[in-house]
């Protein structure tokens, strides 16, 4: 079987990461992701679930308040101009 070259860009970090991880289990990059083609191709999908961050409970409490604050507007200061609210905060720190 003939092979062939694909070069991938990623962070360097991740790479470095992605390279322990691999030497770790005994493989190199180009097995590692040789594993991945051939499962994609015979499974005809993304062998695993791709989804979007979970947000944590600081981030989760953050936006619960920020509806708390929509539906009631007396619990917080709103603000209809940007620059209001930055003069306002910035006089604050003084």
């Amino acid at each position: 079987m003939a092979t062939t070259n694909i070069n991938i860009r990623m962070d360097a970090e991740l790479k470095r990461q992605f390279e322990e991880f691999c030497d770790d289990v005994g493989l190199t990059m180009t097995a590692a992701f040789t594993v991945f083609a051939r499962k994609v191709v015979r499974e005809q999908k993304i062998p695993f679930e791709i989804s979007g961050d979970i947000p944590n409970a600081q981030t989760i409490a953050a936006i619960k308040e920020a509806q708390r604050m929509k539906a009631d507007p007396s619990l917080g200061k709103t603000y209809t101009d940007v620059d209001q609210m930055m003069d306002e905060l910035l006089s604050d720190e003084t």
